[in-house]
């Protein structure tokens, strides 16, 4: 692989890192599948970037978790739908003014939960 694609997947990579980041705190944003995409753009550019990624304290946990079982466990689901929700609540009830943008998060938290719900398999 050529130094510029290289380049270009780490520059992708750290993109999609800070949309997952972001995604932990703003409502309707998915976390794990920008870090998901994360992974696989680093392990083909940087070893030394997923290896980082993967053994964050944090953010390594659940790839790992992802890549060897294909799924996330329970425990996992109920606290990402739960602070899911907890984000859409403060920001439909205080930071949303407008009635149409609040139904839309609101729209969106639940395909949200219905997908982590029963799209994203659960692992013990």
């Amino acid at each position: 692989m050529s130094r510029l694609v290289k380049i270009i997947f780490i520059i992708l990579g750290s993109i999609s890192l800070i949309l997952g980041i972001i995604g932990i705190f703003l409502p309707g944003l998915p976390t794990t599948p920008f870090l998901l995409l994360t992974a696989a753009l680093y392990i083909r550019s940087s070893t030394y970037l997923y290896q980082r990624l993967i053994n964050h304290r944090l953010l390594g946990k659940y790839i790992k978790n992802y890549a060897e079982k294909r799924g996330i466990s329970l425990r996992v689901k109920r606290y990402s739908i739960a602070l899911m929700w907890f984000m859409i609540t403060i920001s439909v009830l205080f930071l949303i003014k407008s009635i149409p943008i609040k139904v839309v998060v609101i729209g969106i938290g639940i395909i949200g939960t219905i997908v982590m719900g029963f799209v994203v398999r659960t692992v013990r």
